[in-house]
């Protein structure tokens, strides 16, 4: 039995869909322009290179220490701690005409002249082709994981929500990856990590929002799609709001005091969380509102029973 819901009580929040909706646009443009004309700045995971990982005896100045690589060998080398102030790890770029173990052999070098009792932990060397395979696996892993968010949301929910649903995940990656690109910030291995994160985060609270639209489409008797969207938004908002604060304090905090490791990281997620939460309604919902979405849309198929249209039989 259909139960009589008001509308008085939900914020109208579709009221500045369009002009949000047109912000949303430009950010996606100028993404693409800043990726076609800066690109990415790959870090060594996909560009290839040599990492030496080194254990100080003591806490060393990572400035003192970089000051100090200005050989050959030694020139463009990302210094940064790992894990602890005593261990240190530098990334060196491919550099031609130079080996891997010469590279390795001069950051040692000048390790050795500012502590006697520094200990080389390992050397690994990633070659360029590695990366290029790793650049492509990474894109093709994102590409994969809309595809099948497309398919479950579109047996999950009606066609026109699962379109919203992806444009909004895709509105997600690419205002993230366009951040990276116009900051020129490294994009390593951490950062496709977080991208996925962001997918499955920003998909998460898509579903719910999802969800309440479709229980009110089939209680709600009265109203038009924007009023039982603007509904459904107003009810899921709290939890939005407890999930996106209590999940940002966490990020935050990961991208002020976690170390240059995951900053990349911490950042993408930064960017992706706060981008997500509002365009899980003013992409997702707006565009499924103007796909033509209604309650009849959300009513299950009624199955024809065989015989149903006879007479019953006389006794």
């Amino acid at each position: 039995m259909f139960q009589l819901f008001s509308v008085k009580n939900s914020v109208n929040f579709l009221r500045h869909a369009g002009v949000i909706s047109f912000f949303s646009v430009i950010l996606v443009i100028a993404s693409f322009v800043s990726l076609g004309t800066k690109g990415i700045n790959w870090g060594l995971d996909f560009t290839g290179g040599t990492v030496v990982e080194v254990e100080f005896s003591s806490p060393v100045d990572l400035n003192e220490l970089r000051s100090k690589l200005t050989s050959v060998e030694t020139e463009g080398a990302l210094v940064q701690n790992f894990g602890s102030s005593t261990d240190v790890l530098f990334r060196l770029p491919v550099r031609e005409n130079i080996k891997s173990d010469l590279q390795a052999m001069g950051i040692m070098t000048v390790v050795k002249s500012m502590d006697q009792n520094a200990i080389q932990k390992r050397v690994e060397f990633v070659g360029p082709q590695v990366g290029k395979q790793l650049a492509e696996q990474g894109g093709l892993a994102v590409i994969v994981a809309l595809i099948c968010i497309l398919i479950y949301v579109s047996f999950r929910f009606e066609w026109r929500l699962a379109a919203g649903s992806v444009a909004a995940l895709a509105h997600d990656v690419i205002v993230t990856l366009g951040l990276f690109s116009i900051l020129q910030l490294e994009f390593d291995l951490t950062v496709l990590a977080g991208l996925l994160t962001v997918v499955g985060y920003s998909l998460n609270d898509t579903i719910v929002v999802y969800d309440r639209i479709r229980e009110n489409f089939l209680k709600m008797r009265k109203g038009t799609p924007e009023d039982i969207v603007n509904q459904s938004i107003t009810q899921t908002m709290s939890r939005t709001v407890i999930t996106t604060g209590t999940t940002l304090i966490v990020v935050v905090a990961l991208f002020l005091k976690g170390g240059t490791m995951i900053h990349g990281f911490a950042t993408a997620l930064l960017c992706g969380i706060m981008v997500g939460t509002y365009s899980s309604i003013y992409v997702a919902s707006y565009l499924a509102i103007k796909l033509g979405i209604n309650r009849e849309h959300m009513l299950p198929v009624e199955i024809e029973k065989e015989g149903a249209d006879q007479p019953p039989m006389m006794p």
